[in-house]
């Protein structure tokens, strides 16, 4: 079997990927930017090839993805990382998966043309979401909105984070984003407030409208469908907003923080509704069972269209969402 490269190894989720990988028993190849790092994480994880390559660096690039089955692109900012890391995945002729959440990261990918499979936002926002999507619509790929609502007990982004949202702020002025009428539109209308029911056991919470993630992005990728919503408990987006809020703090064995999490997703079809739901703990943790999933999934042959397309358009959603670590229901 050969390698699945991980690019930005040595980040918080690239760290989660590659040890959910060699969990599954996959050769794995850690890149990134950061040789004294790699090598040192090398040292821990221990079956892995080191092939550090800087992302400006096309030649290393293509050192790194020698050989290789495929890569999963963990380095933001995307807006840097995704185009070259594609493009060196385009020379070796092997699919690439990114979890990218940056919205004009997104943009950009899904507006490329690709022989070999591009599969963008493969994470717990956008790849998540659109499966939940996919999954509650059954046969059908109409809907007249499509509602996604994240309830987070807490968010402690981590340095990434951070540094992807500001170039995301700073790539559309800092106006806000939202998809109505089958479009994205930029905006600087002041956020809004709402409550929105969740499931138990977090039940009616106070959510932020139109805090819009990459699902605006994903869904409509493969999905007739002109609304597209997404909205934030009042707590995490506070959390984000923070700038002392501290990262995340790992509070078990795998590595994982004490975060938990509902995404509850609401369909609507005329006068038909349609919910799909899934509950999991940390949401930088879950990202890596999404990627690898995908990832064997792909080399599996277990896909329905080739080129650029989201996790709905790829996969059986349902069959995908049942063997993830969540608690799903679905219609």
């Amino acid at each position: 079997m050969n390698s699945v490269v991980v690019y930005g190894a040595t980040g918080h989720t690239g760290r989660f990927v590659v040890e959910e990988l060699l969990r599954r028993g996959f050769p794995t190849v850690v890149s990134g930017r950061d040789a004294t790092t790699l090598e040192t994480l090398a040292s821990k994880w221990g079956a892995v090839d080191v092939r550090p390559a800087a992302v400006d660096d096309p030649s290393a690039l293509d050192r790194a993805l020698q050989n290789a089955a495929a890569v999963i692109n963990c380095a933001g900012p995307f807006a840097s990382t995704a185009d070259p890391v594609i493009d060196a995945a385009g020379r070796a002729r092997i699919p690439y998966v990114d979890v990218a959440a940056e919205l004009e990261a997104n943009v950009s990918t899904f507006g490329r043309r690709s022989e070999s499979l591009v599969l963008p936002a493969m994470a717990f926002y956008g790849g998540l979401g659109d499966l939940l999507t996919t999954a509650a619509l059954g046969e059908r790929t109409t809907a007249d909105e499509v509602h996604v609502a994240y309830g987070l007990s807490s968010w402690h982004p981590t340095p990434g984070t951070r540094a992807a949202g500001q170039v995301s702020h700073d790539r559309r002025a800092g106006r806000r984003v939202r998809f109505s009428g089958g479009t994205l539109q930029y905006h600087d209308d002041k956020p809004v407030q709402q409550d929105w029911t969740f499931p138990e056991p977090l039940g009616r919470r106070c959510v932020i409208a139109e805090f819009t993630m990459a699902d605006v992005i994903t869904v409509p990728s493969h999905i007739a469908v002109p609304e597209v919503r997404t909205y934030m408990t009042l707590e995490a987006a506070g959390d984000l907003a923070n700038a002392d809020t501290p990262a995340p703090v790992a509070t078990d064995a795998q590595g994982r923080s004490d975060q938990t999490f509902v995404v509850d997703v609401l369909v609507r079809t005329g006068a038909d509704e349609r919910r799909a739901t899934a509950r999991g703990q940390d949401i930088y943790a879950i990202t890596a069972p999404l990627a690898v999933e995908a990832v064997r999934r792909i080399l599996a042959g277990e896909t329905w269209t080739t080129g650029v397309a989201s996790a709905g358009a790829l996969f059986d959603a349902t069959d995908f969402l049942k063997n993830l670590p969540l608690d799903v229901d679905l219609p």
